[in-house]
């Protein structure tokens, strides 16, 4: 791409920043909702996981056979829970909304929901997994039919939780698409050439 079509290229870019901010939120707003929105879903998921490991600390000690288990495995499970949502609010917390382009703010958007996406097809496995060691529980005797039923009990419960909570989280990020459109929809490529179409 040579300087002039560059050029035109971010005039085109800018311009459609400046309709978009006539038609619907600016820039700086839309990347605001968006990352209360992720600020929003990970304080959800810490919660969820202090709770759990709070729970589960003070039950595995009182609890034997399966039950033991089934909190052993909430503990150690909402470890890694605990750890994705203190990162994921750590980055949104000090993101500036103001500091995303067009380009970045698209990306973002996207693959957050590719992210979201891709874990529910995961949580769906979790799902599986535990149903999968519950079943085998049957086939064992003592310690380690306790330990297959408890941890498959806790992998379900787990993965059956993230499955609503990437779900219903995706579809609450995908509701920005539609301001998201209004930023896009006067942008034209031909394949060689960028176009920006207003319409009144």
């Amino acid at each position: 791409m040579n300087l002039k079509k560059l050029l035109l290229f971010q005039i085109l870019l800018f311009g459609s920043i400046a309709v978009w901010g006539q038609q619907g939120m600016s820039l700086t707003e839309f990347n605001q909702n968006r990352l209360q929105k992720q600020q929003t879903a990970m304080t959800i998921l810490g919660t969820w996981a202090i709770g759990n490991m709070a729970l589960s600390g003070i039950l595995a000690g009182k609890r034997s056979g399966s039950d033991k288990y089934f909190h052993q495995m909430n503990i150690g499970w909402n470890v890694v829970n605990l750890s994705l949502a203190g990162a994921g609010l750590y980055s949104a917390l000090h993101a500036d909304p103001g500091s995303f382009d067009l380009f970045q703010t698209i990306t973002q958007q996207h693959r957050f929901q590719k992210i979201l996406l891709f874990n529910a097809g995961l949580d769906l496995g979790y799902m599986a997994g535990g149903a999968y060691l519950m079943e085998r529980s049957r086939r064992e005797t003592g310690k380690r039919a306790d330990q297959f039923l408890g941890f498959g009990q806790s992998i379900l419960l787990q993965g059956a939780f993230l499955f609503v909570f990437d779900l219903s989280t995706y579809l609450v990020m995908a509701s920005n698409n539609e301001e998201m459109q209004h930023l896009l929809s006067g942008l034209r490529f031909s394949g060689t050439q960028f176009s920006f179409c207003l319409t009144f």
